[in-house]
């Protein structure tokens, strides 16, 4: 595989002028470091969001071009961190270079600071070109998945590589899930625990794998179920860590130390096509996971028993899908736009009892992030919207046109800067009060 390295201090054309641009309101605040952000729950620990947005819009503290891909960004140290494809189309389609880049950004002017391109061959990027998972940043280490799994570890600061894997040569990985009709590369994002992280991967006896952070060697690999896109979600059940795996059908509980399957659930949306971390709620022991197509949403509940972990199942609803965006989990609901088409339904269902408190037309599929009592949605027809969410009702407060492709990537909320992307550029927004 060919890799070329390079690291820039040049110009980048902006949209906007950045002499004299203020510095990136509340960029220290609280970092975003994997995917889900700080918690991996998609909630920001922000204050000071302003109330309303002036009739253009939010101020933007700058913007650039950047490459198709749907890879969510890191906040980190003044930094950011995506990926990215280049796309020789309009509006990030086709056709696309069999290269993808990891780059990193100055957070205060969007300037590049360093790059890493990989030759990573074409899937079938019909509905949007890879990347699509989301890189992690931990222990001083800058953890990347590309479309065709292929793993690299950087030093975030000066964009060395520390080593690098591949799932499918190394390991012996699928390359693509196995039922899926559309088959457009890995989506899985890499988590960490203790010194490792961990990844569904696929193939005999190693769904998932623990690899080492410092230099990737296997510490366990367990598992011979099918697997998915998803990232593997940790919890604590009575006291002991679990990571969570929403495979290509069904939930499994694991123990992350010795990849030890401690408890299943089946889920089958007929085609691995599974992308949500499931929400747990650790005081009623609640665990609920959606997905589209046909699979809909469940709730179960784990209910420890000595060494043993029993799940018992609360609700089921079909119609309930939430298909690759995420959720958000406020108190007792669960909030997001349900469907697979071009509109959706903005829903709350109570966690544990699966009702429906409302139900609102007028969004398409959104991505959202939540902090300061309100949640920002990133709706995939471009349409970003300020909004407060309840049992009681839906409370919109502002919404303004931002992009003009087709929007996949959940937006990261930093103090009070939004920083978001579509599959041609990226924009940073001040969403503080004035």
């Amino acid at each position: 595989m060919g890799h070329e390295m390079r690291a820039t201090l040049c110009a980048v054309t902006l949209a906007a002028a950045l002499i004299g641009a203020p510095t990136v309101a509340g960029a220290q605040e609280g970092d975003w470091r994997q995917w889900g952000g700080p918690r991996g729950d998609f909630t920001a620990a922000s204050t000071g969001l302003a109330e309303r947005w002036p009739e253009a819009g939010p101020t933007e503290l700058w913007s650039r071009p950047l490459g198709t891909g749907h890879t969510a960004i890191l906040v980190a140290d003044g930094r950011l961190f995506t990926m990215y494809r280049e796309s020789r189309g309009e509006g990030g389609g086709a056709p696309w270079t069999p290269r993808e880049s990891v780059i990193a950004l100055d957070a205060a002017t969007g300037e590049t600071q360093w790059e890493f391109a990989y030759d990573s061959k074409n899937q079938d990027f019909g509905q949007g070109a890879g990347p699509h998972a989301t890189p992690l940043l931990a222990d001083g280490r800058l953890f990347t998945m590309g479309s065709n799994k292929e793993l690299h570890v950087f030093n975030p600061e000066t964009g060395e590589l520390l080593w690098s894997k591949n799932l499918i040569t190394d390991f012996g990985a699928p390359p693509l899930l196995i039922r899926s009709m559309i088959k457009p590369g890995s989506g899985m994002s890499p988590i960490a625990y203790k010194d490792t992280i961990l990844l569904q991967v696929g193939g005999p006896g190693q769904s998932v794998m623990a690899l080492r952070q410092s230099d990737g060697e296997v510490v366990w690999k367990s598992g011979s179920f099918l697997v998915s896109h998803s990232a593997v979600g940790l919890i604590s059940v009575a006291g002991r860590q679990h990571a969570v795996v929403f495979a290509g059908q069904g939930v499994f509980g694991m123990d992350p130390d010795n990849g030890q399957v401690l408890w299943a659930h089946p889920h089958d949306a007929g085609n691995d096509f599974n992308f949500q971390v499931p929400l747990y709620d650790e005081d009623t022991g609640v665990l609920f996971f959606s997905s589209g197509y046909i699979g809909g949403s469940q709730a179960i509940r784990l209910v420890p028993d000595g060494d043993i972990v029993h799940t018992e199942a609360l609700w089921e609803d079909p119609r309930l899908r939430f298909t690759f965006l995420n959720v958000l989990k406020i108190g007792d609901f669960v909030y997001g736009t349900s469907g697979q088409g071009a509109t959706a339904i903005l829903t709350a269902t109570h966690l544990e009892s699966g009702e429906t408190a409302w139900r609102e037309r007028g969004f398409s599929r959104a991505s959202m992030v939540y902090g300061d009592d309100k949640a920002i949605l990133m709706e995939e027809d471009g349409d970003l919207s300020l909004v407060r969410l309840s049992p009681s009702g839906l409370e919109t407060l502002a919404t303004t046109p931002l992009f003009r492709t087709r929007t996949w990537t959940v937006p990261t909320l930093a103090g009070t800067t939004l920083y978001a992307r579509d599959r041609e550029r990226i924009v940073a927004l001040d969403l503080g009060a004035q």
